[in-house]
């Protein structure tokens, strides 16, 4: 990740003591431990944790060994008093592994994060590595075909992100992310390293802070936006969701598993 985004981050997470404090919390972030579904992983990885948002609920509501990955000092005093185990390494050095064996992690959580680094082949080569033959890979990143970012984009002939707003999470995003993705480029590039995609996951509106606010101020229009994107969802391919995530399944090539749509 880029120097300037990770003096950002700490910038944005001034102030926050504990998880409690975190604003943004979001609904890739509630629908774990559920995503997993009946799959019984043992060893898992979440990369980029940030304060702990999935490891938080995965280290209460799951049966399994978790480690947690970041580099923000003020994240890893948060995980630690979690009491989550954690890692600090950078994803994004080219030169280095991560500090597990091959094949050690029945799964590996990535969510938010692809989007911020450069060295992109180590980084899925890693994780790759460090899964178990069969293991899964939850990844997750902003799809920019999405509907939410066109309108800005198509009408307005602006970028998806200000880099003059005065929301230092819309700066934040402006500086730190490098890639951008879509969820037909996402999918197919992760499927390029030898994973075979399994499920697509689409959260539905239901537990994030945005949602909750909304819900607050008027219930009835947060019931109705929640149903209106239920129906798009389930109507619709899973490129027009802002933010899907993508299991796929380590040495599943050519087997006859059908690559699901699932709504959470």
């Amino acid at each position: 990740m880029r120097k300037d985004a990770i003096k950002l981050e700490e910038t944005r997470l001034q102030g926050i003591k504990e998880i409690e404090d975190y604003p943004d919390f979001h609904e890739r972030h509630r629908v774990f431990p559920a995503i997993f579904e009946n799959r019984q992983h043992r060893r898992i990885l979440d990369l980029a944790s940030g304060v702990g948002c999935v490891a938080q609920r995965v280290h209460k509501l799951y049966s399994a060994s978790l480690v947690s990955n970041d580099i923000s000092y003020t994240c890893l005093r948060i995980l630690s008093n979690l009491g989550i185990p954690t890692a600090a390494f950078d994803l994004d050095d080219s030169e280095s592994a991560f500090p597990f064996p091959d094949g050690y992690f029945d799964a590996v959580i990535t969510l938010a994060t692809i989007e911020h680094l450069i060295h992109l082949e180590n980084f899925v080569n890693e994780i790759y590595r460090v899964l178990g033959h069969d293991g899964y890979l939850y990844i997750s990143s902003p799809n920019y075909a999405s509907i939410i970012y066109l309108p800005r984009y198509i009408l307005r002939g602006e970028s998806f992100h200000d880099p003059l707003s005065k929301s230092s999470r819309v700066r934040y995003e402006f500086f730190a992310h490098v890639r951008y993705f879509t969820y037909n480029t996402l999918l197919n590039y992760i499927s390029s390293f030898g994973f075979a995609p399994d499920t697509v996951y689409l959260p539905v509106p239901g537990g994030s802070t945005r949602y909750r606010a909304l819900y607050a101020t008027s219930k009835p229009k947060a019931l109705i936006y929640k149903s209106l994107m239920w129906t798009m969802y389930s109507a619709l391919s899973p490129r027009w969701a802002s933010e899907p995530i993508i299991c796929f399944q380590k040495n599943a090539e050519g087997t006859n598993h059908k690559f699901r749509k699932v709504l959470l």
